[in-house]
């Protein structure tokens, strides 16, 4: 198979473009597998971590578009891994709760992904993939600090 050209495989943002598809499509697909989409285990992963909270905090910490999160929590109350309940201090806002089948939920698509990681990965060491992960994690804070967070929108899913 024919490699892309040299002047592109030097660029880090075209080699992240480029891994970002693969790694799109092998955690959608480990994903699909268990009937979830990516943005339920991120919300899944918030409650887990942060606890209750609204459902603009939740969309603003996993960066997902208002309409993709009023639509992924709907979902995720429907298959009754989440609480979803006006907020007594505030009546306009709905407060996010994560339920035990929701916490079980979570587990399960967190072990799912650990594979797909390691498959995705599976050239590098340990090591590397933690150095790996941690340069990455300092150019998305980066970002984050330097032009802001915006949700992405799913198009479609």
């Amino acid at each position: 198979m024919e490699t892309a050209p040299a002047r592109l495989r030097g660029k880090a943002s075209w080699l992240i473009g480029r891994i970002t598809l693969y790694a799109h499509r092998r955690i959608a697909d480990a994903l699909a597998g268990e009937g979830a989409h990516g943005h339920h285990f991120s919300i899944l992963a918030a409650l887990v971590e942060f606890g209750p909270a609204s459902q603009i905090t939740i969309g603003q910490r996993c960066l997902i578009d208002r309409s993709d999160m009023a639509e992924m929590v709907t979902e995720l109350v429907d298959q009754g891994l989440v609480v979803r309940a006006t907020d007594p201090g505030d009546r306009r806002r709905n407060v996010i709760t994560l339920t035990p089948a929701g916490r079980r939920r979570f587990e399960r698509l967190d072990a799912v992904l650990e594979q797909a990681q390691r498959e995705l990965f599976a050239p590098l060491t340990p090591a590397e993939h933690h150095q790996l992960v941690n340069l990455l994690g300092r150019v998305f804070d980066h970002q984050l600090s330097t032009v802001g967070a915006e949700p992405v929108r799913s198009r479609g899913r």
